[in-house]
């Protein structure tokens, strides 16, 4: 990217705060009525059409002010923002979070509200979801004739269960017995050192060991656990979307897991507990994505369990509103599913 002055990255900051506030081209002659600018309506013209020829802002008509490109909002975010979350908003979430029942799904749903509410554009969250799947437990329940309920318990808590149609009925006493040599055997294991081990003796035993792999084997490539979202309408409400297709593509996200899928693997889930990563305008990747910007983070407990949150927005969202909010919510999630799986506290938040 070319070197801006010092002049010039006041404009440009000026230009993005303007049309984030106000989905209106930003002229010269507004920023110095508005911004009271020491400079005259001239100079900042020509400044613009220097960010202009540099790729910050474009002009969407010939008699139109200028607006940020994709690379103005990057710059914006990665050179002009430190972003502080006030601490009486920060009592406030925190608050929240403490008064809501130790549960997982009452924290999602609460994290998702509180996004939403604070940046003013679509939240999404993913339950904690099990880094690298290890065997804690399992169940064998007979229910009728050959069919078998098998509950699946792995180490942070993800439970699966799944109907077996075994070859011939098996006695409940026989099932037992099986799940409790198998529970005694691969405590505490993954899923490559439960299929290294040598073929069992026993045939009920060395198929019910087959169909944990398979099981544990599937939890492994899932991203994410379920999906929790609030805030649709205040995308709709945005006048980048109204009466257009572009909502609509870019909330194909919440719909299509694969699409969902690809974009947390190629992000955020490549990056550390806490970070926050910024996509803008799909980054020339994702089409769906090319009027929106996204502000994503992990939280958790490394090599433990993690999940993902973020907000999904218009290209001109508060990015200085909703990094910081991203990045604290995640800081909360992070303390609260340690202290649920891993029982010990984690660092301060940064």
């Amino acid at each position: 990217m070319p070197d801006l002055s010092e002049r010039q990255k006041t404009i440009l900051m000026l230009v993005v705060r303007d049309y984030i506030d106000t989905a209106q081209p930003v002229g010269s002659q507004r920023l110095v009525e508005r911004y009271h600018l020491d400079l005259s309506s001239a100079t900042i013209r020509n400044e613009m059409v220097a960010l202009t020829e540099m790729g910050y802002l474009r002009q969407p008509h010939t008699s139109a002010g200028r607006v940020p490109t994709e690379d103005g909002y990057r710059y914006f975010v990665g050179h002009m923002m430190h972003p502080e979350l006030p601490e009486n908003v920060q009592n406030t979430i925190s608050h929240q979070f403490h008064q809501a029942r130790p549960e997982i799904e009452q924290w999602m749903t609460l994290a998702a509200s509180v996004l939403a509410h604070q940046s003013q554009a679509v939240s999404l969250i993913t339950a904690p979801h099990a880094e690298k799947s290890r065997f804690k437990h399992v169940e064998l329940i007979s229910t009728q004739g050959r069919q078998v309920l098998m509950v699946l318990v792995m180490v942070g808590g993800e439970v699966n269960q799944q109907i077996l149609t075994l070859a011939e009925p098996v006695t409940q006493e026989r099932l037992s017995n099986t799940a409790a040599r198998l529970n005694q055997v691969f405590e505490g294991r993954t899923v490559d050192e439960i299929t290294a081990q040598p073929a069992r003796a026993d045939t009920l035993e060395n198929d019910i060991a087959t169909l944990i792999a398979q099981d544990m084997r599937r939890s492994r490539e899932r991203v994410a656990g379920e999906l929790y979202y609030d805030g649709l309408t205040n995308v709709l409400a945005e006048p980048e979307f109204n009466a257009s297709d572009e909502a609509r593509r870019a909330l194909r996200l919440f719909d299509e897991r694969n699409l969902l899928h690809e974009l947390l693997s190629r992000t955020v889930l490549s990056s550390g507990v806490g970070g926050v990563q910024v996509i803008i305008g799909g980054e020339g990747t994702w089409e769906e994505l090319r009027q929106c910007s996204m502000v994503l983070a992990r939280y958790g407990v490394p090599g433990v369990v993690t999940g993902t949150l973020g907000v999904l927005g218009p290209m001109r969202m508060s990015y200085n509103r909703t990094i910081p909010t991203v990045r604290y919510v995640a800081g909360l999630l992070s303390d609260l599913v340690n202290d649920t799986f891993a029982g010990e506290p984690t660092d301060d938040q940064t």
